[in-house]
């Protein structure tokens, strides 16, 4: 949680808009209000059914309602500039992979990071050198990440991200 925090202080320093899942609880909820918290903006993308639940953030600069999943992760995706991945459970996950496979795919050329607080991805980070190793991947996949347990290392090496030219060649996949 205090690693949240600096994030958002940081994010709003650095005068960058934080594009998230529109929450108000759990650790995105933390950032989310630090950023605010801190004088910056922060714009929620969430479906409708979770908003109805009383789990939406009320107090953002800009809060957009979606119909679906698919549809927040798409324009989550169009507003961002870079993607982060905090601590988190099977969503976090599978919109972080979806986000590095288009990485991959050079569908997108913003930098996809995984803040590693405490070490929480140091074992899905052991398990994408299990798959490079299988063959599945090829090592250069793994320089499109970046893996840092610090927010103010993450959003420095996010700022100076410079994605590869010509896209990974897959075809020795």
């Amino acid at each position: 949680m205090d690693e949240a925090g600096k994030l958002g202080r940081i994010l709003a320093e650095n005068k960058i808009e934080l594009i998230y899942g529109g929450g108000s609880i759990g650790i995105m909820g933390i950032l989310a209000d630090a950023v605010l918290e801190n004088g910056g903006q922060v714009t929620g993308v969430i479906p409708k059914f979770l908003y109805d639940k009383e789990v939406g953030h009320n107090g953002l600069t800009n809060l957009v309602i979606v119909d679906t999943m698919h549809e927040r992760k798409m324009k989550m995706a169009k507003l961002a500039e870079g993607f982060l991945a905090l601590p988190g459970g099977i969503g976090t996950l599978e919109e972080i992979f979806e986000i590095f496979t288009w990485s991959q795919l050079s569908l997108i050329k913003y930098p996809v990071a995984f803040l590693n607080i405490g070490g929480y991805y140091d074992q899905l980070f052991s398990f994408l050198e299990h798959v490079e190793k299988e063959g599945f991947i090829r090592n250069h996949t793994h320089q499109l990440l970046i893996k840092l347990n610090k927010a103010e290392e993450v959003i420095k090496n996010m700022k100076s991200f410079s994605a590869p030219e010509e896209g990974l060649d897959l075809s020795k996949t």
